[in-house]
């Protein structure tokens, strides 16, 4: 017969048994669950930095590799045709911006752009960029602010995409790859691939090496080179080296007139 001492220790060394599964089990669970989550960190941290990749080429020493003027992709998903072709191409165009830090305006020649004149003077006529903000400003390795996403996010677009063009007007591309796209230069953004552009344009406010991939199709004048070079040099909310603007750019009307 079993003591009354011996069933004690009996008890206690099985209650003990169940507590040393139990904390097993849990420090299973807890060992698979940072397997999960650093998994999961590995693949964000993989993707981000393959999209940077994949869009800008391979050239490790350029410094804009991680800093180009792109959208998302999904801009490049059209919906909606081009804008029946409405301007005339023999002459100029002015892009004319109110905005919350002054005026922007930037001329636009349509004998070497015509799709990209003829879209954004549509675009303006409806009202497309009214009320809409510039959101995103580089200060590192290429130096624009980037305007036209009615969703101020990025990703945004009119649904339709147009053609690249007068790429071969900043000259060759060096060994490295890119051009110089000037202070004062006016370009289109896009997906990385050909002919994605869509409303999503960049302002440029210091000399940038870029791949001759982004329609330059606009220059600034002197006042308002000088109303983004401020923005610039207000830097990045936060402090990094590509974001939203420290100085908020809203824009509150649009237009495009023949010059």
């Amino acid at each position: 017969m079993v003591s009354s001492d011996q069933r004690r220790r009996q008890l206690a060394r099985e209650k003990f048994e169940r507590q040393q599964q139990r904390r097993e089990e849990a420090r299973r669970r807890t060992r698979r669950l940072t397997v999960v989550i650093a998994s999961a960190v590995a693949v964000v941290a993989v993707i981000g930095v393959g999209t940077y990749i994949a869009l800008d080429g391979d050239d490790k020493n350029d410094a804009a590799a991680s800093k180009s003027p792109t959208p998302s992709p999904s801009e490049s998903e059209s919906s909606t045709p081009e804008p029946a072709m409405k301007i005339d191409k023999k002459s100029k165009y002015t892009m004319s911006i109110k905005t919350s830090q002054g005026d922007i305006a930037f001329t636009m020649d349509a004998a070497k752009t015509p799709h990209t004149t003829n879209s954004f003077k549509s675009l303006a006529d409806k009202g497309f960029f009214d009320s809409t903000k510039c959101h995103r400003l580089t200060t590192q390795g290429i130096f624009v602010l980037q305007c036209g996403d009615p969703k101020g996010d990025g990703t945004g677009g009119p649904g339709y995409t147009i053609p690249d063009e007068n790429l071969t007007a900043l000259g060759k591309a060096g060994k490295d790859g890119t051009v110089t796209y000037p202070a004062g230069t006016v370009a289109m953004a896009n997906t990385g691939q050909a002919h994605t552009g869509g409303s999503q344009f960049f302002l440029v406010y210091k000399d940038s090496k870029l791949p001759p991939a982004y329609t330059p199709f606009g220059t600034m004048d002197d006042a308002s080179l000088k109303a983004v070079k401020d923005i610039g040099a207000a830097g990045v909310a936060g402090g990094a080296a590509d974001g939203a603007p420290k100085k908020a750019v809203d824009i509150s009307k649009a237009a495009v007139a023949e010059s």
